[in-house]
Order: structure tokens, then C-alpha cells, then sequence
């Protein structure tokens, strides 16, 4: 799609260092530069005033991804791309079946009210939990990583949504400030909302988790 529209050799493409590896290497494969830009600490797709803080002269399109059963704010990248002359393009993850999503948020909601200690997702913008994503108190990786070891011990299936920033692997290092992705990579953790989990395995990773989450004391 970027080199159909003429991007290449000379322009700069923004894109988020938050996963999706693939992105800045189709920028790369295309001949043009990668930028990251910070995410937003809701949702963690691109924020649109960091894509804005990035743009230069030689910026020519930014590939927004949803993240995680979550949409970006489409109105404002559009927009800022519209002032810019942009190019916006868009990649999503693969789709939960649309018969499992009523089932996900049931579970969701399910956790939402009963975790204590960590901090659960927030639901808005019909969000389809393809992922259950939480922050874990505590002084960033090692607290997180400690926690996921600890519940995979209770026979919790967890897992690290993203364990370096792109920005930080060795061939697409920058020296460039983006907190919300640093934070969000030391901090997070998906935790199980499948539609096949039953009422009892739900209670399991609640009790785990709260077991777990009142030993954290938040550092944030």
C-alpha cells in the first residue's frame, strides 16, 4: 500500500514502536524512514498529538494500528492528515468472531469488577477484548514479570503483549522519548477472556491475580 501510493526513498513514514515489528519493516521494504510516535495510555494506538509532534516536511503517511480489540481515534488522525496531506492507513489484528464478543465482554465486565490490584482495561469505544489487557503496580518489568510467572504457577495463562518497544530493538533503534510505550511494554499483561473459560476458571484467575496484586504496591 505505501509504495502503490509513492511512498519511498526521501519520506518518513509515523508509525507506533508499541509491537507490530512488521509495520516499521514494510516502511524499511518500501525504502522510506520509520518515526515512532507515542501511544495513547487507554487505548495504545498511536496518540494523535504525538503523531502530530512527529510530522515534518518530510513526513508523507502514518499507519495507524488498532490495538488489542480497541480502536484508535480515527477522527483526529484522519484530520491531522487531511492539515498535512497525509496519507493514513490503517491495520487492525485479526477479528474475534463476531458470535464471541458478547461472550468476551461478559467475562471482561466479570473482571473488571472483580480484580483488585491491578489496573483493568478501560471498556469504551466497543472495545471486543481480543485481548484482556492490565497494568501491574509495582517498579515496571521485573514486578510484572515476577507476577506472570507467579500466576502461570496457579495455571493462569498470561502473556507479555510486548516485551521491547520497536524502538529499542537493535535495527530500528532511535533516540527518542516515548514514555507511554515504555511504560505500557514494563507494565502490562493480557490475562485470559476467551469465550470457552468457564465460571470456575474465571474464579481461578480472579483469585490468583488478587492473591498476587495486594503484595504490589503501585509506583505509578
Amino acid at each position: 500500500m505505501l509504495r502503490a501510493a509513492g511512498v519511498g526513498v526521501g519520506d518518513e513514514v509515523v508509525v507506533p514502536a508499541f509491537g507490530n515489528v512488521e509495520v516499521a519493516e514494510a516502511v524499511t521494504l518500501a525504502g522510506a524512514l520509520p518515526v515512532f510516535a507515542d501511544i495513547d495510555p487507554v487505548t495504545y494506538c498511536l496518540d494523535p498529538g504525538a503523531v502530530e509532534a512527529a510530522v515534518t516536511p518530510r513526513t508523507a503517511a502514518v499507519v495507524v494500528v488498532h490495538r488489542f480489540g480497541r480502536w484508535a481515534d480515527l477522527r483526529r488522525l484522519r484530520a491531522l492528515g487531511q492539515r498535512h496531506e497525509l496519507l493514513v492507513l490503517e491495520q487492525g489484528e485479526s477479528e474475534v468472531p463476531y458470535d464471541e464478543i458478547a461472550q468476551r465482554r461478559e467475562r471482561a465486565a466479570y473482571l473488571d469488577a472483580k480484580l483488585k490490584g491491578v489496573r483493568t482495561p478501560d471498556g469504551g469505544d466497543g472495545h471486543t477484548y481480543q485481548q484482556y489487557v492490565v497494568r501491574v503496580p509495582g517498579n515496571g518489568r521485573p514486578d510484572r514479570d515476577a507476577f506472570a510467572m507467579a500466576l502461570r504457577a496457579k495455571g493462569v495463562e498470561c502473556r507479555v503483549p510486548v516485551k521491547t518497544p520497536v524502538h529499542r530493538l537493535p535495527e530500528f533503534r532511535r533516540c527518542v522519548s516515548l514514555p507511554e510505550t515504555e511504560l505500557a511494554a514494563d507494565v502490562t499483561l493480557t490475562l485470559p477472556v476467551d469465550a470457552s473459560l468457564t465460571k470456575r476458571e474465571m474464579q481461578r484467575i480472579v483469585s490468583a491475580c488478587n492473591a498476587l496484586g495486594g503484595l504490589l504496591q503501585p509506583a505509578y
